[in-house]
């Protein structure tokens, strides 16, 4: 049996990979920001405009947002979006 990392490698390009990597960890970050400070969804929503169902769709990875409500969920919880150099590995 086929381990999921051997599966993936198969089916997706390594620019799909990192794409859906980057996804993950930046909806995990979000999540965590927004337990950490205490907040839901809909106190979340109150704070930036961004309506709840909206929230909910991009904690849980079913919605491709804009650059903006990105933004705008992440500056009640004091967070901001960041460049940083890509992590190579080797091989």
């Amino acid at each position: 049996m086929k381990e999921w990392a051997d599966v993936r490698k198969e089916l997706f390009t390594p620019e799909e990979n990192a794409e859906s990597d980057l996804r993950v960890a930046l909806m995990c970050a979000l999540v965590e920001a927004r337990r950490q400070s205490g907040y839901s969804q809909k106190d979340i929503e109150a704070l930036s405009g961004v309506r709840q169902p909206v929230i909910a769709r991009l904690e849980h990875g079913d919605t491709d947002p804009q650059l903006s409500t990105i933004i705008k969920v992440l500056a009640p919880l004091g967070k901001t979006l960041a460049i940083v150099p890509i992590e190579r590995t080797a091989g």
